[in-house]
């Protein structure tokens, strides 16, 4: 039994054969999907998403790469559709100073909104964080001091260093495919050492497709072969590896039981 915590259900690539792609997960033993939101105009079709189906659970939140152009979502924005049932997190957002598509300043604003819904929503944050390490650990610094709040670094491909800070603060540690690709022998040392009860495995779907499916759109389903590969890393079995995440993600996203 294994969640996906993280993936773009309404993501070209996957929507166009969605209720293939869910049954297609299900049949590989996984039993819950949260399926994250990048941006405003895709709010509602994610919540729906979540809706329709019992397994699947939403979030509402801006990426960095789409904060120029959400400057009208704030805090209160957030806390409002967060209300809802199906609605377990907040995000995902961060900063991504490797493409810079929006202003720095405007996504490190858009960050700190974010984390304030989650104080008032007492929701996990889902934090997207690419070549902005310092940055990212300050805000999150900054903002506990303001009152607590926990969440997920999302897709981690960060430093072991940047892991164990996360960690000091409270915050689980997901991997996704990325970890199963020959050129990460840095990411699969960290794997390696991180505690089993801060951990979760994603897809980040339709992207990052773990071996042995590279060069093809991800999906949900493939979270198994994450984990696989992730059990022999650390020498564990699958069993204890599945048991383990889903645990820690229903303990994070406890709206969900």
């Amino acid at each position: 039994m294994l969640i996906d915590s993280h993936c773009h259900l309404n993501y070209k690539g996957l929507v166009e054969d969605q209720g293939n792609v869910l049954q297609r997960a299900r049949d590989r033993g996984v039993t819950t999907m949260l399926n994250i939101a990048t941006r405003e105009s895709e709010w509602d079709d994610v919540l729906g998403t979540a809706i329709r189906a019992p397994d699947v659970w939403a979030t509402v939140g801006i990426h960095p790469h789409e904060a120029d152009e959400h400057p009208h979502v704030d805090t209160a924005k957030l806390v409002e559709r967060a209300a809802h049932p199906r609605v377990v997190g907040i995000g995902e957002t961060g900063l991504d100073y490797y493409y810079d598509h929006s202003d720095r300043d405007r996504q490190r604003r858009s960050f700190r909104a974010h984390i304030a819904a989650c104080r008032e929503t007492g929701l996990p944050l889902i934090v997207h964080t690419r070549d902005a390490e310092k940055d990212t650990l300050a805000i999150l610094r900054e903002e506990r001091e303001e009152g607590a709040y926990g969440g997920v670094i999302h897709c981690f491909t960060a430093s072991g260093a940047f892991a164990d800070a996360a960690m000091d603060l409270g915050f689980y540690i997901s991997l996704s495919g990325i970890v199963t690709f020959k050129s990460a022998k840095d990411l699969q040392e960290t794997a390696k050492r991180l505690p089993l009860d801060r951990l979760l495995i994603e897809t980040d779907s339709p992207f990052l497709a773990p071996v042995p499916h590279r060069g093809k759109p991800c999906e949900p389903a493939y979270v198994a072969d994450t984990a696989r590969f992730l059990a022999e890393l650390r020498g564990e079995s699958v069993e204890r590896l599945a048991e383990a995440t889903s645990a820690n993600f229903r303990t994070l996203f406890s709206k969900v039981a």
